[in-house]
């Protein structure tokens, strides 16, 4: 599969395209940028809600968790590079199961545990998975070191980080103690809903992509503009951390 990825890059497919495809990818993830300064920060509409709500809230929670899933772009980017070249599904259920292990384990335990972490500096690490697996994508560790590192267990590690993320941002606006475990287990609930219906939109997209004839030159190309994303994102959240 890789060499005929990298095959595919290596014919008939030139820089000013590659260039437009990168382009084009980053204009929308810097709209994304836009809308919601911090990959983690939840609507404001929402902020209020769970400052103010109080007792079990399951259904609310709920929505609230599966919005959160499919309008975080930084969740997003990182789903699309795991299952970039995963085609059985059952490849495909083993990572995202061990993405949602640890998306869940930290986001649960770092809420309930009062753990929090410097929003600017997770969202980095965030960013840096999206780099990482990217670069993965690509080949670059085999080519630059010699080894693969052992990618379902870098799956599980940035979900560990992927969950920080959200559970600091959580406790930043100080939920009500009143009904505070079953809301947390309804919003997680809501994440895997919302990672499941953003995870379909993906596979419907990528079976139609895998058809076409330029997909392994293409595959390159978009490897690279969400490697330039995440770089992106980390610049983005250092520079704020150094400056806020």
């Amino acid at each position: 599969m890789l060499s005929a990825f990298l095959n595919g890059h290596c014919h008939g497919h030139t820089s000013s395209g590659r260039y437009r495809y990168i382009r084009i990818f980053l204009a929308l993830v810097l709209l994304g940028m836009g809308t919601e300064v911090l990959a983690h920060a939840v609507a404001q509409g929402d902020k209020g809600y769970i400052q103010e709500i109080t007792g079990v809230n399951l259904i609310a929670f709920m929505y609230l968790g599966a919005k959160h899933m499919v309008t975080g772009y930084d969740h997003l980017l990182f789903l699309l590079g795991i299952v970039f070249f995963l085609y059985r599904m059952q490849h495909i259920a083993i990572y995202v199961s061990l993405f949602a292990l640890g998306h869940s384990t930290t986001m649960l335990l770092g809420v309930y545990f009062n753990i929090g972490i410097n929003s600017y500096i997770i969202d980095a690490i965030i960013g840096l998975s999206v780099v990482y697996k990217a670069l993965d994508n690509l080949g670059a560790y085999q080519r630059w070191f010699g080894f693969q590192p052992n990618t379902k267990a870098a799956t599980l590690i940035f979900g560990f980080f992927h969950g920080f993320g959200l559970s600091s941002k959580i406790i930043e606006y100080n939920i009500s103690p009143d009904g505070l475990v079953p809301n947390l287990l309804a919003f997680n609930v809501g994440v895997e809903v919302g990672q499941l219906i953003a995870l379909a939109m993906i596979l419907i997209v990528m079976s139609f992509w895998r058809k076409t004839d330029g997909f392994f030159r293409h595959a390159y190309t978009a490897n690279v503009a969400m490697m330039s994303a995440g770089f992106l994102l980390i610049g983005y959240q250092l520079t704020g951390y150094f400056t806020a």
